[in-house]
């Protein structure tokens, strides 16, 4: 299985990002695509989760409202859109794949996310 998260980068608060997460070697239908993300000196931390098959979504509350996450199956990629972005978003973004939304399996190379004035 390969996962590969991309689109992170510098922005000021209030400004949005997307990130990217391309997902291989897997059926993907019976699993998660997950979102988590790990500031310094903190834990890794649950941002958000699609079910591939039935697109049921979740969120952390800190994000809800602000983030979305969808997937695209033709390009077998899940997005993350963030709005409204926070100083307190600031962190390497993680997406991996699970057979539960908030436990995943696999990891893919982190995205770094800074949000600063």
């Amino acid at each position: 299985v390969q996962l590969q998260a991309s689109g992170g980068g510098l922005v000021q608060p209030g400004e949005s990002l997307r990130l990217s997460c391309v997902a291989s070697g897997f059926f993907l239908d019976y699993y998660a695509i997950g979102w988590f993300r790990q500031a310094p000196g903190k834990e890794r931390e649950f941002v958000a989760a699609i079910r591939w098959g039935a697109r049921t979504t979740y969120y952390a509350d800190p994000v809800k409202g602000r983030f979305t996450t969808s997937r695209d199956s033709a390009k077998n990629t899940v997005y993350l859109q963030m709005n409204s972005l926070k100083p307190e978003d600031t962190a390497v973004y993680y997406c991996g794949l699970g057979r539960s939304p908030w436990d995943m399996d696999y990891w893919g190379k982190g995205t770094l996310v800074t949000v600063s004035s």
